[in-house]
């Protein structure tokens, strides 16, 4: 009962605990790479001394809602983020932690996604109805009446021919929980940068395909985010679309 929180907006809630989280991860990644910017949840974009160095997304508390209401699931979510050959943005590093359980995951780009050192791979299962999915549930102050109705339809169309679907309230832990074969795919709308960053990558290390609605590899500029197991995002987004 302690806990200082104050409102952002509608049902979305800051806590002294995510600002002073990353306060901290601020401080710490400065000493390791001074040059480098910020993309933050609750900051927001601080520029580098260097403008053509990376820039760390971060989200220093992702499933704050869970966090206010007691629940223990929520995590830590730092990515690194920085420029190709052709001038595209792209994720080459990130990470998520569950201080609950443990459980760090990490990856980086083209070297695989681990989870305390044992290398992940996403599910194997091809079939629908022996498929479970994550997602997330819009809520006041988050999408319009039509939004809301067109989620309720999404849902009811993915209940239909799968064996579940949870809303556990972390998108950061649900794509590390897709990455780590726990889930077989997730799709949610209106997501942040720092939300996604680093599950991403993750899941792409372990074999995973990441899509927005149209299948297009425009998730993390768009936030709208479609993810699953090779043998299933093909099928999921076709379910999504109609």
């Amino acid at each position: 009962e302690n806990l200082q929180v104050s409102r952002k907006g509608p049902a979305d809630f800051v806590s002294r605990a995510d600002i002073n989280a990353e306060r901290v991860i601020r401080k710490e990644l400065s000493k390791a790479r001074p040059d480098w910017g910020f993309e933050m949840e609750e900051i927001g974009f601080i520029e580098g001394t260097d403008p053509d160095a990376p820039i760390w997304v971060v989200d220093p508390l992702d499933g704050t809602t869970n966090f206010l209401h007691g629940i223990p699931h929520f995590a830590i979510s730092i990515a690194v983020m920085e420029r190709d050959s052709s001038g595209d943005k792209i994720i080459t590093s990130g990470c998520v932690f569950d201080p609950i359980m443990n459980e760090f995951f990490f990856a980086e780009r083209g070297k695989g996604a681990y989870l305390n050192g044992r290398r992940l791979r996403v599910s194997g299962r091809r079939a629908m109805a022996d498929a479970l999915f994550g997602t997330g549930i819009p809520f006041l102050g988050r999408g319009s009446a039509e939004d809301h109705a067109r989620f309720l339809r999404e849902l009811g169309a993915v209940m239909s021919v799968s064996s579940g679907v949870r809303r556990n309230g972390a998108a950061a832990l649900d794509l590390a929980w897709l990455a780590a074969g726990r889930i077989d795919g997730f799709w949610e709308r209106g997501l942040h940068l720092w939300d996604i960053a680093a599950g991403v990558l993750l899941v792409r290390e372990a074999g995973g395909f990441v899509s927005d609605f149209a299948s297009r590899d425009k998730a993390l500029e768009s936030g709208d985010i479609v993810t699953a197991n090779p043998a299933i995002h093909g099928e999921l987004i076709k379910l999504l679309r109609t």
